[in-house]
C-alpha cells in the first residue's frame, strides 16, 4: 500500500539517525507535530507495513487525589485528631471535646474510626490510647508517605501496605497506568528509497471540478482500505426508562384500564390524611418528605377537613376508633411534593364516587432518600385501582399476577403485609435469579379511606416502584445506571 504523507514525514525524520530508538517526544520535536496522535497513527501504519518496530513498556504511577492534596497541606485526618488527643485533658478526650475543638461530624466519625483501627479504644465514652508511641509512629509514617508522593511516584518505589491502606480511603491517592512506546526502523525501513519519502499531494475526494479537466489523470489519490473496521453509526432510540413506561402503559391498556394523571405539588391532606396516615407518622417528617416554601399552604375546603378530622380522631361513622389524637387542620394544608401516586387515585375516587372504574397511573414521586444502589430521592411509581361493587382480594391478586406475567415474570406470589390505608394488605414478589424480590404493596382500601371519599364500594389498590422493575427488566445491579449521561452504556441496554 502506498505511503501517506504522515508516514513519509516520520520515515524521513527517522532516516536521519536510522539506528536510533525514538521516543514520542523525540519524534514530536523532529517532525514538528504538536499532536501525538500523528506519531501514533503513522507509527502504527509503518509497523503494519513492516517498516518500523514499536516497543512498549508499562508502569504504574501514584498521584495524590483531592483529599490527599488537602492532607499534605493541612495534615491527615488521624494526625489532626491525634494532635488534639495529645493536647486534651483526660476528661475532655470524648466526642464532645472533639466537636468543641472544631471537628465537624463528617470528620469526627471517620476520624475516630481511624484511631480505633490504630489501637485507640473507647472506655466509658473516653478515648484511651494504651500504646501512644505505636500510634504516633504509624501516623507519622502515613503522613510521610502522603508527603512523599508529591507530583507522582512510580508504584514500584512505594510501600505496598501503605498503598493498600490509602487505596481503601476515598480520594487520597489514585493509580494511573502508564504505557511508554518507542519506535525504531526495521531493515526494510532503513533501506527504503529516499525518493519515496518526498511529500506529494494526495487527492482524498473526487470533485466535479477535478473531473472537468484532464488533471485527474496525473494526480495521486489517497488510498482507502475498504476492509478497515469502521464505527457502527448509532441511531436515536428512546431512553430505556421511557420504553419501559410505554410497555407498562400498553399492558394496562390491553387489560382494560384507563390512565390518569395528577400534579406533583399536593397538600399533606390529600397526600397523607385522605389515606388515613396518622399525623404523627414518621413518613410525614421533614426527614422523609419534601415540604415547600412556595406555595407553603394549599387551601382545602372546610367540609373535607372536618371529615378527615373526625375519621382520624374517633373514626367518624366508619366503624373505626380512629387514631385517638387531635387532628391539626393546618398540618393538613401544608404543601409538599407528592410522596406517592396514590394521591391521584384517591382524588379520582372522590370526583367519581359512584362510577365503577379501573384506572392506573405512572408518575414521578419524591422522598428524602439517601442515594445508593437501590434508592433515589426522585423516582417513578406505578399505581392502579379497581373501584366497583364486587371488587375483592382475589380480583386484586389475579390482576397483579396477570400484569407481571405479561411483563415476562410468570412466577408471582403475594404475602401478608401492613400498610396504614389498606386492610387486608399484601406485598407482591416475583422470582428473579432464583430469589423472591419484593416489587410493591397492595390491598383493599380501608373504610376510613373510602367512606370519606363518598363511596362504600371496595377499592383494590396497588403501587410499585418503576425503577425496581426496570432493574429486573434491564438486568441492572445499580439503579443509578438508569440516569447516568453515558450514551454508550444506555445504547447497550436491551431494546424494550
Amino acid at each position: 500500500m502506498p505511503l501517506n504523507n504522515n508516514q513519509r514525514r516520520m520515515l524521513r525524520v527517522m532516516h536521519g539517525d536510522a539506528e536510533r530508538t525514538w521516543s514520542l517526544n523525540d519524534l514530536l520535536e523532529a517532525t514538528g507535530w504538536a499532536d501525538q496522535v500523528h506519531v501514533a497513527g503513522a507509527g502504527k501504519e509503518l509497523a503494519e507495513d513492516g517498516l518500523a518496530e514499536i516497543s512498549e513498556s508499562h508502569s504504574s504511577m501514584v498521584y495524590l487525589g483531592k483529599e490527599g492534596a488537602s492532607a499534605v497541606e493541612n495534615g491527615l485526618l488521624e494526625a489532626r485528631i491525634w494532635k488534639w488527643y495529645e493536647g486534651a485533658d483526660d476528661s475532655n478526650r470524648n466526642m464532645a471535646g472533639l466537636f468543641s475543638a472544631g471537628f465537624e461530624r463528617n470528620e469526627a466519625g471517620p476520624g475516630v474510626g481511624l484511631l480505633k483501627a490504630l489501637g485507640v479504644s473507647v472506655q466509658g465514652g473516653i478515648f484511651v490510647a494504651v500504646n501512644k508511641k505505636s500510634v504516633a509512629k504509624l501516623i507519622a509514617s502515613r503522613s510521610e508517605f502522603i508527603e512523599s508522593i508529591g507530583k507522582g511516584v512510580d508504584l514500584a518505589e512505594l510501600d505496598s501496605e501503605m498503598i493498600k491502606h490509602f487505596s481503601n480511603r476515598k480520594n487520597l491517592i489514585f493509580i494511573e497506568e502508564i504505557t511508554t512506546r518507542t519506535w525504531s526502523l526495521t531493515d526494510a525501513g532503513k533501506n527504503i528509497d529516499e525518493s519515496k519519502l518526498v511529500n506529494i499531494e494526495l487527492i482524498g475526494e473526487v470533485t466535479p471540478e477535478l473531473l472537468q479537466g484532464e488533471n485527474w489523470r496525473d494526480v495521486e489519490y489517497k488510498a482507502f482500505d475498504v476492509n478497515a473496521p469502521a464505527p457502527i453509526p448509532m441511531g436515536g432510540r428512546p431512553h430505556p426508562m421511557q420504553s419501559l413506561i410505554e410497555r407498562i402503559r400498553s399492558v394496562f391498556l390491553e387489560m382494560g384500564f384507563s390512565e390518569i394523571e395528577g400534579d406533583y405539588v399536593q397538600s399533606a391532606g390529600w397526600n397523607m390524611d385522605a389515606l388515613y396516615i396518622p399525623q404523627s407518622h414518621p413518613a410525614r417528617t421533614m426527614q422523609d418528605t419534601f415540604y415547600l416554601s412556595n406555595p407553603e399552604k394549599i387551601e382545602l375546603d372546610e367540609k373535607t377537613l372536618n371529615i378527615w378530622s373526625a375519621v382520624h380522631e374517633y373514626g367518624h361513622d366508619t366503624g373505626s376508633r380512629g387514631w385517638g389524637s387531635t387532628f391539626d387542620k393546618e398540618e393538613s394544608q401544608k404543601a409538599l411534593l407528592r410522596t406517592h401516586t396514590t394521591v391521584n387515585t384517591v382524588k379520582y375516587i372522590s370526583q367519581n364516587p359512584n362510577h365503577p372504574c379501573r384506572v392506573f397511573g405512572i408518575g414521578r414521586v419524591f422522598r428524602q432518600e439517601t442515594i445508593d444502589r437501590t434508592h433515589l430521592p426522585e423516582f417513578h411509581q406505578i399505581e392502579g385501582i379497581i373501584h366497583e361493587p364486587d371488587a375483592n382480594l382475589s380480583m386484586l391478586i389475579t390482576t397483579l399476577k396477570t400484569f407481571y406475567t405479561k411483563m415476562g415474570y410468570p412466577d408471582v406470589r403475594v404475602r401478608p403485609a401492613y400498610f396504614p390505608y389498606t386492610e387486608p394488605s399484601v406485598e407482591v414478589e416475583v422470582l428473579w435469579r432464583g430469589e423472591w424480590l419484593e416489587l410493591g404493596g397492595s390491598g383493599i382500601f380501608r373504610p376510613e379511606v373510602t367512606e370519606p371519599l363518598g363511596t362504600e364500594w371496595p377499592v383494590c389498590a396497588w403501587g410499585m416502584g418503576l425503577e425496581r422493575l426496570a432493574m429486573l427488566v434491564l438486568e441492572l445491579n445499580d439503579i443509578r445506571e438508569l440516569y447516568q449521561p453515558d450514551l454508550e452504556r444506555l445504547s447497550r441496554m436491551p431494546i424494550l
